[in-house]
């Protein structure tokens, strides 16, 4: 199963439900890639593949400058996880390959 592929994704922030653009292509175990939407774009830094399991970090500018850890597991077409925003703790991410 490959989870290359463009999903569409929605993070459940404290500002409301953030929707977005998550594509990601693999090398090997590392992957690279983007996080597109409302605020922005933003790449993937230090992305990791094991297995289905997607890990990676992105740098946030907007609203307030901020490092992003995030984790998904792929499930066929959907992916699902959390992005860990530092003091703001962990928030929910699902998407839906295109």
């Amino acid at each position: 199963m490959s989870v290359d592929g463009t999903y569409n994704t929605t993070v459940k922030s404290p500002m409301g439900d953030q929707s977005g653009k998550f594509t990601v292509v693999t090398d090997g175990d590392t992957f690279t890639g983007k996080m597109e939407g409302g605020m922005g774009s933003m790449d993937v830094e230090e992305g990791k593949v094991d297995g289905n399991t997607l890990t990676w970090k992105m740098n946030m500018t907007v609203p307030m400058p901020m490092t992003l850890e995030c984790e998904a597991t792929v499930e066929g077409d959907t992916l699902a996880g959390n992005v860990n925003a530092g003091a703001f703790g962990a928030m929910p991410l699902t998407g839906e390959k295109v």
